[in-house]
């Protein structure tokens, strides 16, 4: 089966939980067609470099996907109905990456709390 990244931006409004929903329901969906979902990343509430439909932010969530084409093609004519995304891109991969993506590795890198320490030092001394 080919390897799929898939993208998904919902809308500011809605919760968390509801995003994290969302990503379940992806998840059912690719596995009753034959497919797997090998990793699911929820990047949180981002902002949107320009507004889309009305919105300035958005929840963003990345799945690797190893499923036949009709599952792929399902899942996206779902997404087009679902009301709560505003966007999302599938882009077709020779292999899936399993390792943490940039976004959220920078998010926890520990040199980042280091500088913010320092800083809040420097501004109370």
């Amino acid at each position: 089966m080919p390897f799929y990244e898939h993208t998904v931006i919902a809308r500011q409004d809605i919760s968390p939980q509801q995003a994290e929903a969302l990503n379940d329901q992806l998840k059912h969906l690719i596995e009753d067609n034959g497919g797997h979902i090998a990793k699911i990343e929820y990047w949180g509430l981002r902002n949107l470099t320009y507004r889309v439909k009305k919105n300035r932010k958005g929840h963003y969530s990345l799945l690797a996907i190893d499923a036949p084409a009709a599952a792929v093609k399902e899942m996206e004519r779902q997404l087009g109905i679902n009301e709560d995304v505003i966007r999302f891109l599938t882009v077709r991969v020779e292999e899936l990456d399993l390792e943490l993506s940039p976004i959220l590795s920078r998010r926890d890198r520990p040199e980042r709390a280091e500088r913010t320490e320092s800083f809040a030092a420097e501004q109370g001394a």
